[in-house]
């Protein structure tokens, strides 16, 4: 594998206890700082696939094939190994956070974790890191944020409290599964714009998985299509949204123009 290939996926297949295949024979890679966009629609195996890629499968699930994440091969690799790799090659932000906050330890302590695990902080030092991920991700009165349960601040709020512990231990990939779907319009622009500009700044590749193709083509350079647990086409996401060579895709174009549209005329109102 290159140097400047930081995740490279051969001929992963994702089969259920029974055998059936969810994702078959995927392959693609993401260099250092790239963004690739994972698109498709639900049950099209895009969520499992970055599942898989930190060894995250649900129980009875296996993967077979290669994932090597930062020259550490994941498929069959021991939990040992897979600790050591998560949050600091790769780190996820998923779709809801109130299932990956523990609504029974406040904020700050939850954030703390991966400082004082990872980087050995502590006391002072470790308090003024985690403020300084809660201001990082723009969140106002970032002490009071560090004080407050999970279910006492808003959903736009927990997210961006999500992405501060994704960004905890400065990973070289953040994969963002679905992480704006369950805020409104307005929240979901702002978190986009906040996301993008983090990566940026930081030199961060980016796994973005999304059913909106209009969502992904604001934080990414390229696009990889899935359907039914298949690739079925990949580019650079202009010339893909300009010129889809795939039906399946092309409807996926039209969707995400006929909502942009819908949203103008709204806006207009």
């Amino acid at each position: 594998m290159s140097d400047d290939v930081l995740l490279s996926v051969s001929d992963l297949t994702i089969r259920t206890a029974e055998g059936r295949p969810l994702v078959s024979e995927l392959s693609f890679e993401i260099a250092r700082g790239e963004r690739l966009g994972l698109i498709g629609e639900s049950g099209s195996g895009k969520s499992l696939t970055t599942l898989a890629t930190l060894g995250l499968l649900p129980a009875g699930m296996t993967a077979t094939g290669s994932v090597d994440l930062d020259g550490t091969q994941i498929v069959g690799a021991s939990e040992r190994t897979l600790v050591g790799v998560r949050g600091r090659s790769a780190a996820v932000v998923f779709q809801e956070p109130l299932t990956a906050l523990d609504p029974l330890m406040r904020v700050g302590r939850q954030i703390a974790e991966p400082l004082r695990r990872r980087r050995q902080l502590k006391g002072a030092e470790l308090r003024s890191a985690v403020t300084a991920l809660l201001d990082q991700v723009r969140l106002p009165d970032p002490e009071r944020i560090a004080r407050a349960f999970p279910h006492e601040i808003s959903g736009g709020q927990r997210q961006r409290v999500a992405l501060a512990m994704a960004l905890a231990c400065d990973p070289a990939l953040l994969i963002a599964d679905e992480p704006t779907t369950a805020l409104d319009v307005t929240v979901q622009a702002e978190m986009l714009d906040l996301i993008d500009g983090l990566v940026r700044d930081a030199g961060m590749a980016v796994l973005f998985v999304s059913h909106d193709l209009a969502v992904v083509s604001r934080v990414t350079d390229r696009v990889l299509v899935m359907k039914d647990g298949r690739a079925v086409e990949t580019g650079a996401v202009a010339d893909v949204v300009r010129a889809p060579r795939e039906a399946y895709t092309k409807a996926l174009v039209d969707s995400a123009r006929q909502l942009e549209s819908a949203l103008d005329l709204g806006g207009a109102r």
